[in-house]
């Protein structure tokens, strides 16, 4: 089994609006450096990719917007002792757009009927939560048997994401289905596909998809026009937030494009796999307690706010841990709520303090301040001792929403509460689903913390 390990250690941010929580994206594709390690236009290092057993060592660079030439324009012969002729793995991540398309390809099915197998693992070294669709962009015809699949605990364990074959039930023993036949109820299911194993014709059905944002659609609608939806479901279902979260992706290719019903033993070295490209859009999971994710000491880390800590920013600090922690949350739409850490001496903490006359006068530690301590959801300080809640909020912090605690919920009839509305531009997932290009422009206040 041939096998191609790609180490994403560092990934290009783009940063949202600072009340927008999580506030950064990424994408794979970026030429490599001779050391296997990306390059953004800064010259940041972004992710590495490098397997010396399958092509020299000489990678053509992107540094500070200068593009070198590539040295690998690829015909149809493959030496990956030349370099002229190598099909290495860093040509899955290079910048496309130019001619002739450059590509990693396997080495033949010369073994057939042994399978030809080949995993290609992606490790971030990191949690990652996907937003957008997972594309792989086949040159040699798509496989007619894949599986993708994903690790939560850095590719210690592997759970299947989705199954793709020219036969779903040949091949394992699965009926096929698309992700039009899925529903709120089954979107966790496993399933197979035949959608993306057939031999292509124009340039876009070289591409095999995993569906995310169709997969959003179920809730947010076709048009992600509903995010509230969207945000009670990944605020309340851990399996829903847990399924759109990876550590680690495995592409599994098990049988190549062979383009009829019967392989030609006379001519095995036309069967391989090669892809050009691969795209992977998420962000760091940061728990909604990070603004920024950064590259520190050869490993992702997020830069936590609210008093939290970790790399996933996932307990309280020392000392803020006045209440147990708590993940940020998506509610109340558009701002969310922050959840922060406060200190261990929150109070009331009464601290008994004898006068001359014996008389002991009673001070409490401040409850809340306009610095560390604010009100949420629009909540006032008074004299540092108390929050003055909206009707619809309560809690030291009024971090507390009243419907959570009515057998009603919000938005009924009974609960007296209006129900909720469409997020504004600056909903989280909204911008975390649009393009870069709009990230950009779209207007986004500041919210009060």
């Amino acid at each position: 089994m041939q096998v191609c390990r790609v180490q994403l250690n560092q990934i290009s941010l783009i940063q949202y609006p600072r009340h927008c929580r999580p506030a950064y994206l990424f994408s794979l594709g970026c030429f490599l450096q001779r050391t296997g390690a990306f390059l953004d236009n800064n010259g940041q290092y972004l992710t590495s990719a490098h397997d010396p057993r399958m092509t020299s060592h000489y990678i053509a660079v992107l540094i500070i917007g200068l593009l070198r030439e590539n040295p690998y324009m690829c015909n149809n012969e493959c030496d990956a002792s030349t370099e002229e002729l190598a099909h290495p793995p860093e040509l899955m991540f290079d910048i496309e757009g130019r001619n002739p398309t450059t590509f990693w390809q396997s080495s033949s099915w010369k073994k057939y009927p042994k399978p030809l197998l080949v995993n290609i693992t992606l490790s971030w070294h990191k949690t990652i939560e996907l937003t957008d669709d997972i594309v792989l962009t086949f040159e040699s015809g798509r496989p007619e048997q894949m599986v993708l699949e994903k690790s939560l605990d850095y590719g210690r364990t592997w759970q299947p994401y989705q199954f793709y074959a020219t036969d779903c039930l040949d091949a394992f023993t699965m009926e096929p289905k698309t992700v039009q036949d899925l529903t709120q109820h089954t979107l966790l299911d496993i399933i197979c596909t035949e959608d993306y194993s057939r031999g292509y014709v124009w340039k876009y059905d070289k591409t095999v998809r995993f569906e995310i944002k169709d997969r959003f659609a179920l809730f947010a609608g076709p048009r992600l026009h509903n995010m509230a939806s969207l945000y009670g479901q990944l605020d309340t279902t851990k399996k829903l937030r847990d399924f759109f979260t990876i550590t680690d992706l495995r592409i599994r290719l098990l049988r190549p494009a062979t383009g009829a019903t019967m392989v030609d033993e006379n001519n095995l070295s036309r069967y391989f796999y090669a892809i050009s490209d691969i795209k992977v859009h998420g962000r760091c999971k940061c728990n909604l307690h990070a603004n920024s994710c950064v590259y520190d000491k050869e490993k992702l880390s997020c830069e936590c706010e609210h008093n939290t800590t970790g790399p996933d920013c996932g307990r309280c600090k020392i000392n803020y841990q006045g209440r147990a922690w708590s993940a940020g949350s998506y509610l109340p739409i558009p701002k969310g709520t922050a959840n922060i850490c406060i200190p261990n001496s929150i109070g009331p903490v009464i601290r008994p303090n004898a006068s001359s006359l014996g008389v002991i006068n009673r001070k409490e530690a401040p409850v809340c301040d306009d610095e560390l301590l604010r009100c949420q959801n629009g909540g006032v300080c008074v004299n540092n001792a108390r929050c003055n809640c909206p009707p619809e909020y309560s809690g030291l912090l009024c971090e507390k929403s009243r419907c959570d605690s009515e057998a009603a919920g919000c938005g009924s009839r009974e609960s007296g509460q209006p129900p909720l509305t469409p997020p504004s531009p600056c909903g989280l997932l909204t911008l975390l689903l649009l393009g870069s290009a709009l990230l950009r422009e779209a207007p986004c206040w500041p919210a009060p913390l």
